[in-house]
């Protein structure tokens, strides 16, 4: 018996902090349909090599984006048959995260977007955009998620920008320090401190090697 068969694809928001605000990485497409148009990282699920979604997932990243997520967490499946103009199709979306400092490799086809600026996007992408970026801000509120932007090493001070650049909000000091010894993700690194300048010099941290990818609390962060 023959049966039907959609397209099946996997569409990816990766996310990072450049110039202070939130942006997603965005390809070139170089074929039918919207060739040129800039969208998510995406591609077929390659059924004789991917053992499963979250496999194609991060085969398509390395592919498209030159890079290996720290955190990849699948985010929902679209589907319908008019989100694709060649047939009925479902995408299993995820988002990922990665470091400021990530820009290394990334080839003429590949750019960063602020992702309030993103209003309109090829296929149904701007829907899976805005999905992933409330799903990272609600995560955010109570989890170590933002951990995974930061680089190698980084102060307090600049841990809780990261945060608050992605809640698009102010936080309290002693309340986020509170809730970062909470996760217990980050340690300090022995005799590191921030050199030069009029401050007085800041601890350095980095994450703990042997940190879950993501550690949650049962209460969120208050904003201001």
């Amino acid at each position: 018996m023959d049966f039907e068969r959609p397209i099946v694809t996997v569409d990816i928001v990766l996310l990072t902090l450049r110039e202070g605000v939130l942006q997603a990485g965005l390809v070139q497409r170089d074929r039918e349909p919207a060739p040129g148009a800039w969208t998510l990282p995406g591609g077929w699920v390659h059924t004789d090599t991917d053992q499963d979604a979250d496999d194609a997932a991060a085969r398509i990243l390395r592919e498209k984006a030159g890079l290996v997520s720290p955190y990849l967490e699948q985010l929902k499946t679209f589907s319908g048959m008019h989100r694709d103009s060649r047939g009925w199709s479902l995408s299993v979306s995820y988002y990922a995260v990665v470091p400021v400092d990530v820009d290394a490799g990334l080839g003429e086809r590949f750019r960063w977007a602020a992702v309030d600026s993103l209003r309109s996007l090829p296929f149904d992408h701007a829907q899976i955009l805005r999905t992933a970026v409330e799903r990272v801000r609600s995560k955010t509120l109570y989890s170590s998620l933002p951990v995974h932007l930061m680089p190698a090493e980084f102060t307090l001070g600049e841990l809780q920008r990261t945060y608050e650049q992605v809640l698009d909000a102010e936080l309290d000091k002693r309340g986020f320090r509170r809730r970062i010894d909470e996760l217990d993700v980050i340690e300090e690194i022995p005799g590191a401190f921030t050199s030069g300048g009029s401050h007085r010099p800041a601890q350095l941290f980095r994450k703990k090697a042997h940190a879950p990818a993501l550690k949650t609390v049962t209460s969120n962060l208050p904003v201001g």
